[in-house]
């Protein structure tokens, strides 16, 4: 009994020493995506802000 215990345990290990490494990539994977879409989206924020702003001033402008 004890012997089969020690198999289970071992084949159990083995199993999520070699996931490990899977999981840290794919992570790694995601947090490079969502930094990429943050980025995108920041720049395109940004640029939105900045042409509301001029449109802004430029009427604030004129009008005074």
């Amino acid at each position: 009994m004890k012997t089969l215990l020690r198999r289970t345990c071992l084949s159990v290990r083995q199993i999520l020493k070699k996931e490990t490494g899977q999981d840290l990539v794919e992570y790694a994977l995601v947090v490079a995506l969502i930094a990429f879409g943050a980025v995108s989206g920041m720049k395109n924020l940004a640029t939105g802000l900045n042409k509301a702003f001029n449109t802004i001033s430029t009427t604030l402008s004129t009008s005074v």
